[in-house]
């Protein structure tokens, strides 16, 4: 693990990394969370029936419009212009979703924090969406799974027992 934080000169000032001279790589990135809910709002979820509409394809849109800005809203992104952009969802109990995103681009700096925004911001769009019927969800375990480019090379979540 490195033991300096790139964000920051010598002086502990912050800074916007200087990627000028790294290499333009694929990249890629895949991150993961969960929102859990009572079984009720899911069933409400699957078979679309919340007023507000279809909140899996609208969380999935929020997802991938909350990549593309990742660069406004963490302070010191790259701007990035993402070749691809796309939001998974499964079901893997009856009281939550798991939320996958994966984010490609052709740069010289990763992706890690677009695929995390867009896991993140999928996520509340579905809070958002049903907390008319479910104030207790529970936004959770949004985690890189994997990247791969760059200097650094690939990294592979470990799964843990």
């Amino acid at each position: 693990m490195p033991n300096e934080l790139s964000h920051f000169d010598k002086d502990g000032a912050s800074q916007m990394v200087d990627v000028s001279q790294k290499t333009v790589t694929d990249r890629v990135a895949r991150a993961s969370g969960r929102i859990s809910m009572a079984a009720e709002t899911l069933r409400l979820i699957r078979d679309r029936r919340l007023a507000k509409g279809d909140v899996l394809e609208v969380a999935r849109l929020a997802g991938i419009m909350a990549a593309k800005r990742t660069g406004d809203l963490i302070p010191l992104c790259h701007p990035l212009g993402l070749d691809a952009v796309s939001i998974a969802f499964e079901f893997p109990d009856d009281r939550s979703i798991e939320i996958e995103a994966t984010v490609r681009v052709t740069a010289r700096t990763g992706v890690e924090m677009e695929a995390l925004t867009a896991v993140s911001v999928a996520g509340l769009t579905i809070y958002d969406m049903c907390k008319a019927v479910d104030r207790e969800m529970v936004i959770e375990q949004i985690r890189l799974e994997e990247k791969s480019g760059g200097r650094s090379g690939h990294f592979l979540r470990q799964q843990r027992a």
